[in-house]
């Protein structure tokens, strides 16, 4: 049975900047539209998505353990972590926050950093194990990614409605600052990470596909 020719086979590329198909056979450095540089393959996929996600990695530790906010209620000040404060707003009935908090601040990134591990332990091993699934599994990774600021919107929030009130104040503490570069940093792994590098094709051509432009 035949099947239709592949888009290497034809040399067309798709540019990374404006999604214009480009033949290379005629644009072989930019694209024509948007003069972007072509290539067949993000350029250097596995060491830059390896960075970013070992970078977000130690910035999470810190932004775990360090406070993220000091509220001050007639006087009395306390510096809250975001466990401390996941706690704090389940103790005091508000349980949507906390679990908005809780799952923004802690699963998400958790589930971030197993699932880019997989990805490119996998890919850098030349795995053909569910490849589809893998593939769903990044695309899963891009969409949280989305929501990644939401605890940060969450301490806006409160820090609004705290000072709000006349007797109280609430100011932001280092942990908030990591936590950002956290978020920072796993987004850029996503889009650092070629999710067609799931796909292999010959172990030689993926490794020179991964690290230089056609």
């Amino acid at each position: 049975m035949s099947r239709p020719p592949t888009a290497a086979e034809l040399d067309l590329c798709l540019c990374h900047s404006c999604g214009l198909a480009c033949d290379l056979r005629q644009q072989a450095d930019h694209c024509p539209r948007c003069d972007a540089p072509l290539h067949r393959r993000k350029v250097n996929s596995l060491a830059r998505t390896w960075a970013y996600m070992l970078a977000a990695l130690a910035f999470y530790v810190p932004a775990n353990l360090l406070p993220v906010m000091n509220t001050t209620m007639l006087g009395d000040g306390a510096d809250s972590t975001i466990m401390s404060g996941v706690l704090e707003f389940w103790e005091h009935g508000a349980w949507d926050i906390a679990l908005i908090i809780f799952i923004a601040s802690i699963a998400v990134p958790g589930v971030k950093f197993v699932a880019l591990s997989l990805l490119l332990v996998t890919v850098q091993r030349g795995s053909g194990w569910a490849c589809k699934e893998r593939a769903k599994l990044y695309r899963f990774v891009e969409l949280i990614g989305y929501w990644s600021m939401l605890d940060v919107l969450v301490v806006a929030l409160v820090a609004a409605l705290v000072k709000f009130q006349a007797l109280g104040d609430i100011e932001p503490r280092p942990g908030i600052l990591f936590f950002g570069l956290v978020v920072v940093f796993t987004m850029l792994a996503a889009m650092s990470f070629d999710p067609r590098l799931i796909w292999p094709t010959s172990p030689s051509k993926e490794a020179s596909d991964d690290v230089s432009h056609p």
